[in-house]
């Protein structure tokens, strides 16, 4: 059975998560496995986004309770906020993935996703389910619980809005609602063709909860204590969830470990109420195997009892032939039957301490190149391996005399023809679908990532053959961090590229040139006819048509000036190119984006680089910019591109001297959350506003997670956590008449057309009177709020705080955003 299943799978890219560096279990983390071996019980979280998850609750059941733990998240968290960079949208819901995963490699819980796309705060579950498209991410929950078939599912979030956020309570609403779908046939029954059944769980949970003035938990509700110490692991419960949560860096989540009893809350949703025990009234024996015997299960149940307790952690490798008779003793006729094969076949490898991997020697590898790739295998233990192979993309390499502690490795090269898929997250390879992203392969939904290319390697250990698969990886030795193990991707032939991404043409100015470029960026050897145009909204222009020699890693760059008489007036103008050679598929011309942070693997996708041309009525008054960066954000690109010279400022250039030659000094989103030296250049800043300088302050938040870390204003205010998420809100003007909504640009109803995922964020509240609030709008069904902006002078300038979420509009090419952010920063008055 093993062997056909091998052969199945040695020529395709199987689902193997990738990590920086390849786990290896300790003795103790082999002895955690065993003890998990007898235990049959399954529980699913669910919630909405990345770091929703109780870490503690899922590392207590996963470790203390070894119950199989997965957590649902039903988003990744594009729509979130970043601490750590710039990116937003699709590229932090990437990064987020990653910090989820790396989460569960410590807790010991699995991770799934539905295709929800986070769109950002949601003030209604109402909001959420429409544009999620419900029926499409119910269908999603239920497909994961009849895949997974938890006997347990617990939400985080309960249906009645305590959660604070739509999506945290459509997530309680979709579970509730999968709880029965699931086991009812009628109910996507498409999904019973693909190999999953209807699942009825025994029981939904809400995992109540106090946080802050919100404490929805009661002494009458079911309760565990799981602050418990794991002598194995060495750490409580409480240590591992800090551990954790503090993956979610990207959201600054970083927190301290606890220790000492900590008891988790539930309240009964649906099925019945727990009395003694999370799975009252649930079956995790061994019974589950469906032995045809008593006998057989009791010999089982020894088996395990036995081999546990004669486990010697210094020689882990005694234990495979304990694990060998278990497997011959399980009766392949439940579904429990190959999840602890699979396990067993799991811990003989562990057991074994038999190293192997798969190593690239490149990254990046492009489709019509080779890929050289080093499979190695290391017998550390010296167990008796009758015999060993590896399949890697249709070929078998067999290493012969597999002695103790001997690396032993074949160096293989791959030829990548155009049957090879180009890697890309498999929930970006279509585009957005309204609120979900296009998934076409329903069994692909769940997965928390794409499959990695896998080397399948084959070990006969005591004469029984087991398969462990290792993913293609890149290694390389950092001088400071040492041994480095990222992903590998698999490329386009040639890349096109834009630059800038954006251009901004003034209605008012006749013959306007700009400058503009394409890089195009051969990663293979060409010698080939080929032709590249210009797509130029629905016009299209042929660049070269020839034969081109490129050599592997060239660029070339075209060089376009641009004329603004060329675009209408009031006018968007996606401008990109396109590639095409004959001997590649057509249209090779994507562009690469590379995400890398030190705390996940590196993250790349595939897209169409276009460049946006804006045309409108755009007028500035300022040329000099000096901008204090801060959690990340891409306003300074947006300042270039309206005629601003920009100078990054640290520390030491917030001088009174220094800062007087800037006409605008602007601090970035969460500057005063995580730079503490801003208290230093307080009076610096104040003085440069004095003296006839604008300060535009963008939000800051000022709560546990970011607390205000200088002094930023003249006068006082607060900031809140008031926003509106609606981005079609109406926008009331306070004060038609004030310089902000007349100079130099007349700021209309229109100005407000075709923002994205919200209005504002972080409003001002309790301001001094010496503050003029600007603006007005509302989400519906609440009350207006007249802090998103709030302005005031103070000597000869002004200072200007901001809720107003110009970080996203100004990169999206929202030519209103960009009129009134001129009139905030513009340093002269009518």
């Amino acid at each position: 059975m093993k062997q056909s299943f091998f052969l199945l799978l040695i020529s395709l890219f199987s689902l193997s998560l990738r990590s920086q560096t390849p786990k290896s279990y300790s003795s103790a983390e082999i002895l955690q496995e065993m003890k998990k071996l007898p235990v049959f019980g399954s529980v699913l979280y669910i919630a909405a986004h990345p770091d929703d998850e109780n870490t503690r609750l899922l590392a207590y059941l996963a470790n203390e309770k070894r119950y199989r733990t997965g957590y649902l998240s039903l988003t990744r968290g594009d729509g979130g906020q970043n601490l750590i960079g710039d990116d937003q949208g699709i590229d932090l819901g990437l990064i987020r993935t990653q910090e989820l995963l790396a989460a569960r490699r410590i807790d010991g819980a699995e991770q799934f996703f539905s295709r929800a796309y986070d769109f950002g705060f949601s003030k209604s579950p109402e909001e959420a389910l429409r544009i999620w498209e419900h029926d499409k991410i119910l269908a999603d929950v239920v497909w994961v619980i009849r895949k997974f078939r938890p006997d347990v599912i617990i939400t985080r979030f309960p249906t009645t809005g305590e959660g604070g956020h739509g999506h945290h309570t459509a997530s309680a609403i979709l579970a509730g609602e999968a709880f029965d779908a699931a086991a009812d046939s009628t109910k996507f029954p498409d999904q019973l063709k693909q190999g999953v059944s209807i699942w009825q769980a025994k029981r939904l949970l809400w995992n109540t909860f106090n946080f802050g003035s919100a404490n929805t938990t009661r002494e009458d509700q079911f309760k565990i204590d799981c602050g418990v110490y794991n002598p194995i692991l060495g750490k409580s419960y409480g240590e591992i969830a800090a551990e954790s949560r503090s993956q979610h860096k990207s959201q600054g989540f970083g927190v301290p470990a606890q220790r000492g009893s900590a008891f988790e809350y539930f309240a009964t949703i649906k099925g019945v109420r727990p009395v003694s025990d999370l799975m009252d009234g649930v079956d995790i024996s061994s019974t589950r195997l469906n032995f045809k015997t008593t006998g057989d299960q009791v010999a089982f149940d020894s088996l395990v009892k036995n081999m546990i307790a004669r486990y010697d952690p210094a020689m882990p490798q005694n234990s495979i032939a304990a694990l060998q008779q278990l497997e011959k003793k399980l009766p392949y006729n439940s579904v429990f039957s190959n999840k602890i094969s699979r396990q067993i076949d799991q811990l003989i490898i562990e057991c074994s301490g038999i190293f192997m991997e798969a190593v690239a020697s490149q990254q990046l590898n492009a489709i019509g190149d080779s890929m050289r790739v080093n499979l190695v295998l290391n017998n550390r233990s010296g167990v008796n391996v009758t015999a060993a192979q590896v399949a890697l993309a249709g070929s078998t390499y067999i290493f012969k005399n597999v002695n103790p502690d001997e690396n032993i490795s074949f160096p293989v090269t791959i030829k990548l023809d155009e049957s090879t898929a180009v890697s890309q997250p498999y929930w970006l390879e279509h585009n957005l679908n309204g609120g979900a992203f296009g998934v076409d392969d329903l069994r692909k939904i769940g997965w928390p990532e794409s499959p990695a290319m896998t080397a399948g390697f084959q070990v006969w250990i005591n004469g029984s053959q087991y398969v462990a698969y290792r993913p293609v990886q890149y290694k390389y030795t950092d001088p400071v961090k040492g041994e480095i193990y990222e992903p590998i991707q698999i490329i386009h032939p040639v890349f096109v590229n834009t630059s800038p991404s954006l251009l901004i043409f003034s209605n008012n100015k006749k013959g306007e040139l700009k400058d503009f470029e394409y890089t195009i960026q051969s990663n293979i050897n060409l010698n080939s006819p080929a032709s590249f145009s210009n797509n130029f909204g629905k016009k299209q222009t042929i660049i070269f048509d020839s034969v081109v020699n490129y050599k592997k890693g060239d660029q070339r760059t075209i060089n376009i000036r641009l004329n603004g008489d060329s675009f209408p007036t009031n006018s968007v103008t996606m401008l990109g190119g396109d590639f095409v050679a004959k001997p590649l598929k057509d249209h090779q011309y994507f562009s690469l984006k590379k995400i890398s942070y030190d705390h996940i693997p590196d993250v790349f996708y595939n897209y169409y680089d276009q460049a946006k041309i804006i045309k409108m009525d755009l007028k500035t008054s300022g040329t000099h910019a000096g901008y204090i960066a801060g959690a990340g954000d891409k306003v300074p690109d947006a300042l270039v591109q309206m005629g601003y010279t920009v100078t990054m400022l640290n520390e030491k250039d917030c001088t009174p001297q220094n800062l007087r030659q800037f006409d605008v000094i602007v601090t970035g989103v969460r500057a005063y959350n995580i730079h503490s030296w801003l208290g230093n250049a307080y009076n610096a800043l104040m003085q440069y506003v004095s003296d006839g300088g604008v300060l535009f302050v963008q939000y800051n938040t000022n709560n546990q997670s970011g607390p205000v870390k200088a002094k930023i204003s003249p006068y006082p205010f607060d900031i809140s956590r008031n926003r509106v998420t609606d981005e079609t809100a109406k926008v009331n003007f306070l004060l038609p008449d004030h310089p902000a909504l007349n100079f130099p640009n007349k700021i209309t109803a229109q100005d407000f057309d075709n923002w994205i995922q919200e209005r504002s964020t972080y409003h001002a509240e309790a301001v001094d009177p010496n503050y003029k609030k600007i603006l007005s709008m509302k989400d519906p069904g609440e009350s207006e709020q007249d802090g998103s902006l709030i302005i005031a002078d103070y000597g000869k300038g002004r200072f200007v705080y901001s809720g107003l979420v110009f970080f996203r509009e100004l990169p999206a090419g929202v030519p209103g955003a960009y009129r009134l952010f001129a009139n905030l920063i513009a340093n002269k008055r009518p």
